[in-house]
């Protein structure tokens, strides 16, 4: 093995992955339609989140601790669910994670064979790219696409090398094989996909399979017996299990099939997290994906990994999920059962001047902190609160602070597709006081005193505008101190 210098190369160097908080044991389809379901749970996006959310959440993890230089200046979203067409919904990324102007931002989205695109363009990229990639996966009522299905998302930068962002894996190779067939479907503004009998897709995958993975390992200069670890993920299961034994690699990763279900466009990516969060330097990776067609990343991990880890794994994410969504909750969040909504005037969308004019407030959450006693303000004013000085500001990044309930009140009469609304005011820990929603909370549960922190969530969609903002969660357990550090 050749010695690699994490500084002088161009690889991966950070990562980080998102699961949304909800499950849905798979029983609870068969109890209700009566047959299906299966066993095990997926993750379930909730009526507050969409791919754009969780990608900031999931970006949010892979950017946390990246000096200046190692910022991204390439932004590359992902989806085979847009929130939005004919509007680069990467711009909301963009803003969400408090970008600079410069850095690009772009759309790659329509299938699931865009995350791997996403991976292999941001792999070749001479500066700082951030790849991220989300699906919500979902499919009609008692169909193995909704019981098989999980929604997640998962960001990689990659980029030259340098002391404070050292390449935490190697590239080795990357190879790709395209082939025109018609296996897995869907027209704009269809609720599900079509697939093609499974016999023919199993058909048109393994050499495709085949001849990406020999390709890459060729680029490398490697054989099967020197991968460590194979990720290999896509839209037909079938050609995904009939590859993998055939591959001749002995350890497989964990496809989290069980725990999360296939959440498509992000999965590689989801899958390839977790098994950064334990792997050790010095092993390779592959990563197949199958996906019209069949795209093949080979990579070595360094000694930088076990510095550079995901402040959040996605085994605690696994372990910290709900699984108490009901199957009639679930539909509803779908748009599948459609109830009445509460008996309030509709929500109004917002208006695209104000948007503007507060963007660094509204995506990125940043406040302004009066220098002249130090007072932190949310939303940014020009007038001091405490020593009414004018126009003596700087901006306070707020996103990434955790903070304490002051106080809260339950609200069952408010607007919400999940009712009942719980509203709090939250003390940021070194100041900053600010009401807003708890989100991820059960009504009961919520205490004075319950350490939160923020997550970027699409508050309603009115006059088919999506209003992003910012609400509270519960803080996840192991992760508030490294907040708080900045880290």
């Amino acid at each position: 093995m050749r010695d690699v210098k994490e500084d002088d190369v161009t690889g991966l160097i950070a990562y980080g992955a998102y699961l949304p908080h909800n499950r849905l044991r798979r029983s609870e389809i068969g109890a209700t339609l009566g047959r299906g379901g299966g066993k095990g749970t997926r993750a379930v996006a909730s009526y507050d989140e969409d791919t754009v959310s969780m990608a900031v959440e999931a970006g949010r993890l892979a950017l946390r601790g990246l000096p200046a230089d190692g910022r991204p200046q390439r932004v590359l979203f992902a989806t085979a669910e847009p929130p939005y067409l004919d509007k680069s919904n990467a711009n909301v990324i963009h803003a969400g994670l408090a970008l600079d102007p410069s850095a690009l931002a772009v759309d790659m989205v329509g299938s699931v064979r865009s995350g791997a695109g996403a991976l292999v363009f941001a792999s070749e990229a001479s500066m700082p790219t951030l790849a991220v990639l989300s699906d919500v996966r979902t499919g009609l009522p008692g169909g193995a696409d909704e019981q098989d299905g999980g929604d997640g998302a998962a960001a990689f930068v990659f980029g030259p090398g340098s002391e404070g962002a050292p390449v935490i894996a190697e590239i080795l190779g990357q190879a790709s094989a395209t082939g025109e067939f018609l296996d897995r479907w869907r027209l704009p503004g269809a609720r599900a996909s079509r697939v093609w009998e499974e016999r023919f897709g199993e058909h048109a995958y393994g050499p495709l399979a085949d001849a990406a993975i020999a390709d890459a390992l060729k680029q490398a200069g490697i054989t099967p017996d020197d991968v460590d670890v194979l990720v290999a993920t896509g839209t037909h299961g079938r050609a995904v299990r009939s590859f993998v034994r055939g591959a001749g690699v002995d350890r497989v990763a964990d496809g989290l099939q069980s725990s999360v279900g296939d959440t498509g466009t992000a999965h590689a990516g989801l899958v390839l997290a977790d098994v950064l969060d334990r792997a050790e330097p010095g092993q390779t990776i592959a990563v197949v994906v199958l996906a019209d067609g069949a795209t093949a990343l080979l990579l070595r991990t360094t000694e930088a990994l076990t510095g550079r880890r995901s402040t959040r794994s996605v085994a605690d994410q696994i372990a910290a999920g709900d699984d108490g969504l009901r199957y009639a909750t679930f539909l509803t969040w779908r748009g599948f059962l459609d109830r009445e909504p509460p008996r309030r005037p509709d929500p109004v969308g917002p208006a695209a001047p104000p948007s503007r004019r507060t963007a660094s407030y509204k995506y990125g959450f940043t406040g302004t902190r009066c220098t002249e006693c130090g007072t932190v303000h949310l939303p940014a004013v020009r007038v001091c609160v405490s020593c009414y000085a004018v126009d003596h500001m700087a901006p306070q990044p707020m996103a990434d602070v955790p903070g304490t309930v002051a106080t809260y009140t339950i609200d069952r009469l408010a607007y919400s597709p999940s009712p009942p609304v719980v509203a709090a005011v939250v003390d940021f820990d070194g100041g900053g006081r600010f009401s807003c929603e708890l989100t991820d909370v059960d009504p009961d549960a919520v205490a004075i005193g319950e350490r939160v922190e923020m997550t970027f969530r699409r508050l309603v969609t009115a006059g088919g505008v999506h209003n992003y903002f910012w609400k509270a969660r519960p803080v996840a357990p192991g992760t508030i101190d490294v907040q708080a550090k900045g880290v």
